[in-house]
């Protein structure tokens, strides 16, 4: 049955906008970054002017994220310009055939110029000192300026602008990365809503201990992420641990992990808990395993600690790794930021295969209001399991801003329970 929220059509689940109110959501947002936020980067960056362009099915990551919601691509090409204004507003055209609403200025009458002379145009008549374009050898994400259109941009720029042109790198890395007022105050619902799937997932309503197999609560989450309208930006994992034999089936005894990424609102989150299967007469997980949790627990607080502005990724992954060694933890970590894409664009804290740094990604500066998925891994030995060793494995959104890490809906400091 559905009931009308005064915000939406939600069922019994979660309150899920339908599309049409999740496009005007996300349009205001799209509407408040330009305004607010644009301004405040290119003049960080000391760019005039920016170029974005791509074509349809071919888009440049950066410029789906300065459409419209409705517009789902490029629809043949679109090229948008930004121009910083002596007031310190950004003056934004529009070069393509789609009408984008208040958002930008539509200037090109493709029955009057070629849509590349119209932007040569442009370019002549505001005379940019600096003029920023989307290619880079460090973030995948500001590198979506194709090879093509890197020649036709270069021969409508001319002799003399094209020697005014360089990476936008750092724009469009700070444009991805920094969270508005609007979307942080949704951000922390969004990762609820991820929260309640893992919760529902890791409970005797999806699970039965002898029958249930990890693969079949992959595919459980996926279909759930499915149906409650979100997209999984990656395919679920569920694993186990267990002492003894292993296996697929699951059983009371063992301990869980999943792995869990939806995007809602046109923001991804990135989640990592745990639960443990009761055995019969348990009201609660053995001390060693808990006891491992608070471990990881505390590789977070480690961790969370050496955040701060302006450090880059790998000082604040040697110092946080330099203290988890002095009190004795085995610890691996490998945060990653968060926003518009799930592995996102923002200083790249360890890899799970580079602990000791990561050249370039990890030598990006972190700054304030940005989020991170912050993963992250911890080995230690369970008394319960005849000293095995187990992996408790970690991962939670957060947001630093005003110097402080903020846990987005919390962090898991205790298993989910299956009886």
């Amino acid at each position: 049955m559905l009931v009308d929220t005064g915000c939406g059509w939600v069922g019994k689940g979660p309150k899920i906008l339908p599309l049409r109110l999740q496009a005007q959501v996300v349009d205001g947002w799209l509407k408040h970054r330009l305004d607010n936020l644009l301004p405040q980067l290119m003049r960080r960056e000391q760019f005039d002017m920016w170029v974005v362009t791509g074509r349809e099915y071919n888009e440049d990551p950066v410029l789906l994220t300065l459409l419209p919601a409705a517009m789902l691509s490029a629809r043949r090409r679109t090229i948008l310009v930004f121009c910083l204004c002596p007031d310190g507003t950004v003056e934004r055209l529009a070069l393509n055939r789609t009408d984008l609403g208040d958002l930008y200025s539509g200037v090109w009458d493709p029955d009057r110029e070629d849509q590349w002379e119209c932007l040569g145009r442009l370019v002549r008549e505001r005379d940019p000192g600096s003029i920023g374009v989307n290619y880079s050898e460090t973030f995948a994400l500001g590198d979506g300026l194709s090879y093509s259109e890197h020649g036709q941009l270069v021969r409508a720029l001319g002799p003399v602008y094209v020697l005014r042109a360089r990476s936008a790198e750092k724009l469009a890395v700070g444009w991805l990365e920094k969270r508005s007022g609007p979307e942080l105050d949704a951000y922390t619902g969004i990762v609820e809503l991820a929260h309640q799937i893992v919760a529902e997932a890791f409970s005797s309503r999806v699970v039965h201990p002898g029958v249930t197999t990890v693969d079949d609560v992959s595919w459980w989450i996926r279909q759930r992420i499915h149906d409650q309208g979100f997209r999984a930006w990656f395919h679920p994992t569920v694993s186990l641990q267990r002492h003894g034999e292993m296996g697929d089936v699951i059983r009371p005894g063992d301990l869980l992990h999943c792995d869990v990424g939806l995007m809602y609102l046109g923001l991804a989150t990135d989640t990592q808990q745990h639960a443990y299967v009761l055995r019969m007469g348990e009201q609660d997980a053995p001390g060693g395993l808990k006891a491992a949790l608070a471990t990881g627990n505390r590789l977070q607080d480690i961790l969370a600690g050496e955040f701060v502005a302006q450090r880059t990724g790998n000082e604040i992954l040697a110092r946080a790794l330099d203290k988890a060694r002095s009190e004795g933890i085995k610890a691996s970590i490998y945060t990653h930021p968060l926003g518009y894409h799930g592995h996102g664009a923002g200083p790249v804290i360890g890899l799970w295969d580079m602990q000791r740094g990561v050249p370039g990604r990890g030598d990006y500066p972190l700054y304030g209001d940005t989020c991170h998925a912050m993963e992250l891994n911890i080995h230690q030995a369970v008394p319960e399991w005849g000293g095995q060793e187990i992996r408790i494995a970690l991962e939670q959104d957060i947001v630093f801003s005003r110097g402080t890490v903020h846990y987005l809906a919390g962090r898991q400091t205790a298993f989910h329970l299956i009886a």
